[in-house]
């Protein structure tokens, strides 16, 4: 379930313009329009800019784009200014500061062009006024008196320490900076400890004073360990999928989903639905818990993505984020017992991925670069007699398409090359039985051998450099298919001489 695809292509509207290579516009709220002529420019004038780097069309470059906008309205004067870059446009400016996103804020300090501090991708312009607040602040900004946080309807996050100056004062504040989204407050209030029966140094999560749960800090904790914790806990054990949480789902730590279709009118929701949330409990921090409302007409794009049909349900899914290989429940009975074994099989990597494919497309390898699905693509992959090249992509992802106009081009410099084959496969419609390492899009080459290797194209991606790795991996395959033939050869050869040594045997037994 990519967190892009998810969440929608939405089109990035930025009411700038550009400026010329040694100048800057800005818009009626005084941000900055950055290029590589004029950034290092903005740097050494503004001892804090906050920068945007943004790509047109961009799947959350809508969401980012619009928190921007209204951060900026309300930072005016402020000691932070604020700029965008287009990294679509700036492509070399991108490349040297190693931007990456399609869509990223960062904060520049004291001109340090290589050091900067990543905002956390921001729900609102709040979350952005938030983080900022917060880095600039201490530990002792946080102090609330327990009474009010009681009271709040809001989970908020409460720190109980003895003492401020202690470490995990810091990094119970290093996590609230990280969390912008998220309310958090210290307490050094007594009444705790009768209360809720804490000790000191804990972290506990609370709504209207009722404790959701209590996390006891050790020397080892980290900043991570306790945004996962936070993460979790502040999301019920199942979370219903809808356009207002989605962003939470996609953006939480536990990359490992399972997903219940369900229609929420059918007469055995509650049954099921019981089911799925008595076993979520058991795999809290492990598994996110998602169920999926099927009569619900906004959800078809999900449903399509994992290739759910309306009549199926209700089935659960488990898929992880980063391998994107699906899991489905094998069976018709969704008890609870059913569901925590098949959730433990999956964590401990014993259980059977969902193996699905797309129909093999007419004319598929009619083109100069060939259409492959799961049904053949071992079978043209692993080709003795073809060096096959393969992008493992997936086509909602702007890295992905950005790569086609290249892989066009390869595959036309090599139309006349008698036994290569360049091809490609969508990663998110069909289920691979390999392992291609590092994110979408992934470049694989398969040499023409007998013996099943792949080799991860890891260099620049230009055509020339893709050209030469095309030329050496096939110099070094025809190498070893000497010594493969060879060895194949002497394979046979030692299984005649076995076959005749058995005949003979034969012959003079009798």
């Amino acid at each position: 379930m990519n967190r892009s695809l998810l969440l929608g292509v939405l089109i990035l509207g930025l009411p700038f313009v550009n400026g010329d290579a040694d100048k800057w516009s800005t818009g009626n709220d005084g941000v900055l329009q950055l290029n590589s002529g004029n950034f290092d420019r903005a740097l050494r004038e503004h001892e804090q800019l906050l920068v945007h780097f943004y790509v047109p069309l961009s799947g959350q470059g809508h969401q980012v784009s619009a928190a921007f906008e209204g951060a900026a309205v309300e930072l005016q004067g402020s000691e932070v200014k604020l700029a965008v870059v287009d990294a679509a446009k700036e492509k070399d400016l991108a490349k040297e500061l190693n931007v990456a996103g399609s869509s990223e804020i960062r904060l520049y300090v004291s001109g340090d062009k290589h050091s900067p501090v990543v905002c956390p991708v921001p729900q609102s312009s709040t979350s952005i006024l938030t983080w900022l607040r917060r880095r600039a602040g201490s530990a002792g900004d946080l102090v609330r008196d327990l009474s009010q946080l009681e009271a709040s309807e809001d989970v908020t996050v409460v720190g109980f320490f003895r003492e401020l100056n202690q470490e995990y004062v810091q990094t119970f504040y290093a996590t609230a900076i990280q969390l912008p989204d998220v309310s958090f407050a210290i307490t050094q209030d007594n009444e705790v400890t009768h209360k809720y029966g804490l000790t000191y140094d804990v972290v506990f999560l609370l709504r209207k004073s009722k404790l959701i749960q209590a996390y006891k800090l050790m020397p080892q904790t980290s900043k991570e360990e306790l945004m996962v914790f936070i993460s979790v806990y502040q999301m019920d054990p199942v979370t219903e999928y809808t356009g207002k949480t989605a962003n939470q789902i996609l953006s939480s730590p536990v990359l490992n989903h399972a997903l219940l279709f369900i229609r929420k009118s059918s007469a055995d929701f509650n049954h099921v639905y019981s089911a799925f949330n008595n076993a979520a409990q058991s795999f809290r921090v492990k598994i996110l818990f998602v169920w999926v409302n099927v009569d619900e007409p906004r959800n078809g794009r999900l449903m399509e993505y994992f290739r759910v049909r309306d009549f199926e349900a209700p089935l659960i899914r488990v898929v992880n984020l980063t391998s994107h290989v699906t899991y489905q429940l094998p069976s018709d009975t969704l008890e609870v017992e059913t569901i925590k074994t098949f959730c433990a099989s999956y964590l401990e990597g014993k259980a059977k991925p969902k193996m699905q494919s797309e129909a093999i497309p007419e004319g598929w390898d009619t083109q100069p670069v060939k259409e492959l699905v799961g049904m053949n693509l071992e079978e043209v992959a692993f080709n003795p007699n073809k060096t096959v090249f393969v992008m493992f992509y997936l086509p909602y992802s702007l890295a992905s398409r950005a790569l086609f106009p290249l892989w066009e081009e390869l595959a036309e410099a090599t139309e006349g090359r008698e036994g290569v084959v360049i091809a490609r496969i969508d990663a998110s419609a069909n289920d691979i039985n390999l392992s291609p390492q590092g994110a979408y899009p992934t470049l694989c080459l398969f040499p023409a051998l007998h013996a099943e290797r792949m080799v991860v194209y890891s260099g620049e991606r230009r055509l020339e450099d893709l050209i030469q790795f095309l030329n050496t991996e096939m110099e070094k395959a025809k190498r070893d298919r000497v010594q493969e033939d060879e060895d194949r050869r002497k394979y046979i050869k030692d299984i005649k001489d076995e076959e005749a040594k058995k005949a003979d045997k034969s012959k003079d037994e009798l």
